[in-house]
């Protein structure tokens, strides 16, 4: 048995604004499965789940995003500083705005989309060449050890790298973005406005995978989701996840 991260979550009170801000500055493609929900993912014969990309599922909720920084962010890949520049200036005229996360001096340029909910451009990094326009999926956590010991076991990636500070996980076949987890003191008092998404592989129990995550120490979570196809869980840091019905 075995999961797989398949798409950012991300809540919107307008899915379709926020779809469209999300695949302009990647250059994909959108799409639609229900009224209230937007699927950004790449163009040109891309069939999901693949693991070469992470799309992003927007979905409209009635709450505005709180001041509270996310606890989950995207980082956007880039090849040069030239193409860091061309890029943070193409967002700025999506709706993008600067945000202060308390980042200090960095080489990257924190923004946010037209809703605040931040992401990192980041300056080149040789680490992030070759994974598509999303370098990687970032979540704030008190602990990355512990974080690392549960993801490790709860998806079929490859961890990378574990220190005190930060854990590192990307799909078994090398390509797409990372799943990173930062150590961070911030406390957690809202539900995630990002989270994560798991699809279970054909033929797999989603119901037995939901079992296996409990007994990883992950819970069940209710958000006022009603009778739904997946199962809303939490990782025993508290960050909401889902796990999607097989495909």
């Amino acid at each position: 048995m075995a999961l797989r991260p398949v798409q950012v979550n991300i809540k919107a009170l307008d899915d379709a604004a926020i779809g469209r801000f999300w695949a302009e500055a990647l250059g994909w493609v959108l799409s639609s499965e229900a009224p209230g929900v937007t699927n950004v993912e790449p163009g040109g014969g891309f069939v999901w789940p693949d693991p070469a990309a992470v799309c992003i599922d927007v979905v409209t909720v009635p709450e505005p995003k709180t001041p509270m920084k996310n606890r989950v962010h995207i980082d956007l890949a880039t090849t040069s500083a030239a193409h860091q520049a061309e890029l943070v200036a193409r967002l700025t005229a999506l709706g993008a705005t600067p945000a202060d996360v308390g980042q200090g001096d960095v080489p990257w340029t924190v923004l946010a989309d037209p809703e605040g909910n931040e992401f990192c451009v980041l300056e080149p990094r040789e680490i992030y060449r070759d994974t598509g326009p999303i370098a990687a999926v970032v979540v704030d956590c008190a602990d990355p050890r512990a974080m690392a010991r549960f993801w490790d076991e709860a998806i079929d990636w490859t961890l990378h790298e574990v220190t005190d500070d930060r854990a590192v996980l990307r799909s078994a076949k090398g390509v797409g973005p990372y799943l990173e987890f930062l150590r961070s003191h911030d406390g957690h008092t809202v539900p995630d406005r990002v989270h994560v998404d798991l699809l279970p592989y054909p033929g797999d129990d989603q119901a037995a995978e939901v079992a296996r995550l409990r007994a990883l120490g992950a819970t069940d979570v209710g958000l006022g989701q009603g009778d739904v196809s997946w199962t809303c869980m939490a990782t025993p840091e508290g960050h909401e996840f889902c796990v999607l019905g097989g495909s």
